[in-house]
């Protein structure tokens, strides 16, 4: 697959968010940015990699920590400017040690019953 051919719309910086989920039970496990590069390097070798904004590299998930991710499926959103990535996740997904980074809760929304 040339990734040059599909409709995906990067910002300015050239990035486009993916949301990682895992393929067996959906949870959101993270949220990273791709650019051209890293979406190829994904789609040719099968696991994650992103580009970090603050490095200004690109890194591969789990190869410092082990907690692999190996991609099953790649999606993208109706406008084309978010990805969805699922994973079998090896390990935490997040930095903390955590399964996911999303475990920090608002807490007092108004629950409008339907």
């Amino acid at each position: 697959m040339d990734i040059e051919e599909l409709d995906i719309k990067y910002d300015r910086d050239g990035l486009v968010p993916a949301i990682i989920q895992d393929v067996e039970n959906n949870e959101v496990l993270m949220m990273a940015y791709m650019d051209k590069e890293a979406l190829r390097r994904s789609v040719e070798t099968g696991r994650s990699w992103f580009w970090s904004r603050s490095r200004k590299e690109y890194w591969c998930k789990g190869e410092t920590s082990g907690n692999k991710q190996f991609i099953r499926e790649i999606l993208y959103d109706c406008d084309g400017d978010t990805l969805l990535v699922k994973v079998k996740q090896l390990g935490p997904a997040c930095h903390t040690g955590k399964r996911s980074c999303f475990f920090n809760r608002i807490e007092g929304i108004k629950v409008i019953d339907m």
